[in-house]
């Protein structure tokens, strides 16, 4: 794989992990410094791959795997969240209900 396939997958992990942790319009730089500090990695790679990717050439191994598995993990934990509201949907509204069913299959497809 070339440097550059890593870097954008670099990119790509990087925003998607910042966009699950945003609450809102203008939290970026919290989310981003919420996740150097729960997963370790550094604010400055964070904000280089999502400002300043044009200018990057590549991305150190450490980086890359401390992003990769931050990623993951916050992936888990979103389907975990994701289990619980469940849960309380199928309390409400029952487990035949649409949003049931619906978020049921979206944990299944997503190895939940």
């Amino acid at each position: 794989m070339p440097r550059s396939a890593y870097l954008d997958e670099a990119v790509k992990w990087s925003k998607d992990l910042t966009k699950m942790r945003v609450r809102g319009p203008g939290d970026t730089e919290r989310a981003m410094r919420s996740i150097e500090r729960e997963y370790g990695v550094e604010y400055g790679v964070l904000w280089r791959l999502r400002y300043r990717r044009s200018q990057l050439k590549d991305i150190g191994v450490t980086a890359y795997m401390r992003l990769k598995a931050a990623y993951q993990a916050e992936c888990q934990r979103q389907l975990r969240m994701l289990k619980h509201e469940i849960a309380i949907t199928e309390a409400a509204c029952g487990a035949a209900s649409d949003p049931v069913v619906q978020a049921k299959a979206l944990v299944r497809q997503n190895g939940g």
